[in-house]
């Protein structure tokens, strides 16, 4: 059995990699600033509480411990972030970037997996789906946060190494139960209402979580060599409607009739809301920015898809 450590191991997103973890029969070392019953009292699951402050205690595991691999999952927001990323918050994550990765590589980890984000690419105009060499655009806290620890694993690896490691660009994430990266496109934070522009064709990539650990498993199995090294678009394997969300919401909500928006109106009000709050845009993971609203967001996710299969959909979401 591989023994794993899962940092933020606690969160919505930790929680669902250690369950899977753990069906596949590895040990999983679970580390967070909290505890949660999700994964408390399965075999082969250990808790221990710490954060990025708490030095001592990773290297206390690695030194006692063979760590076959570490996922890095803390620091992520619908994990253990808010949707308002601060300052200090960017600051605490480079605080684990300055000692993790090299513990993990001086231990002889053999893989490490960081759980990034799609917000770091600029969304062009163009239709061409987005790849992982296309450009990058850091104009928020969340998205600097993630990309600093991108370049400080690949800084501390740099082709010394046969640790195998993979950056995940992970798109918004939803599951049955998890809806806020889904509804922040069709509700109106002011009025709480639900609404569209012109009939709803336009839609948005995501990735169901499932999709996400069931990546992070093949890729555990698969990655035997450091070609695998690099870094990954996940998401689902197609974009996911207006309409198809406003189904998924009355689903399972109860919400009033869907108002139809003007746009040129919006795009007016958005303008001077930038003005006026500048600071919005840059720590909100979840602001909607109407200039690029209608940009392309579609991911390539073909290097992905040579790991395993993304099944998991907006439909069959459990």
């Amino acid at each position: 059995m591989n023994k794993v450590l899962v940092t933020g191991a606690c969160g919505l997103i930790g929680e669902h990699i250690c369950s899977g973890l753990l069906e596949r029969g590895n040990i999983v070392v679970a580390l967070d600033s909290k505890s949660s019953q999700y994964n408390e009292n399965k075999e082969n699951y250990r808790f221990e509480k710490a954060d990025y402050a708490d030095k001592a205690i990773f290297e206390r595991i690695f030194r006692q411990e063979k760590i076959d691999a570490v996922i890095h999952v803390a620091c992520t927001v619908d994990n253990d972030l808010s949707n308002i990323v601060t300052s200090e918050d960017v600051k605490k994550s480079q605080m684990y970037d300055d000692f993790l990765y090299s513990m993990a590589l001086e231990s002889g980890v053999g893989k490490f997996i960081l759980i990034s984000t799609s917000q770091v690419y600029e969304f062009p105009k163009s239709r061409e789906p987005i790849r992982e060499t296309d450009k990058v655009k850091i104009d928020s806290n969340y998205a600097k946060l993630k990309y600093d620890s991108e370049r400080k694993l690949a800084t501390v690896i740099n082709g010394k190494t046969s640790m195998i490691s993979a950056a995940l660009r992970v798109a918004p994430v939803y599951t049955n139960d998890y809806s806020e990266n889904l509804l922040s496109k069709i509700i109106d934070p002011d009025t709480k209402s639900l609404f569209i522009y012109h009939n709803g064709e336009y839609g948005f990539h995501f990735c169901c979580l499932h999709n996400l650990v069931e990546f992070i498993l093949c890729f555990l199995k698969v990655a035997e060599s450091t070609k695998y090294t690099g870094i990954y678009n996940i998401c689902d394997e197609h974009t996911i409607s207006v309409r198809e969300i406003i189904k998924y919401a009355r689903e399972r909500n109860t919400f009033g009739p869907v108002l139809q928006r003007k746009v040129n109106m919006d795009l007016l009000k958005n303008k001077l809301g930038k003005i006026t709050n500048r600071n919005e845009a840059k720590t909100n993971y979840r602001y909607i920015d109407l200039e690029t609203f209608f940009n392309n967001n579609i991911l390539d996710g073909t290097k992905a898809k040579k790991v395993c299969n993304f099944k998991w959909n907006i439909d069959n979401t459990k």
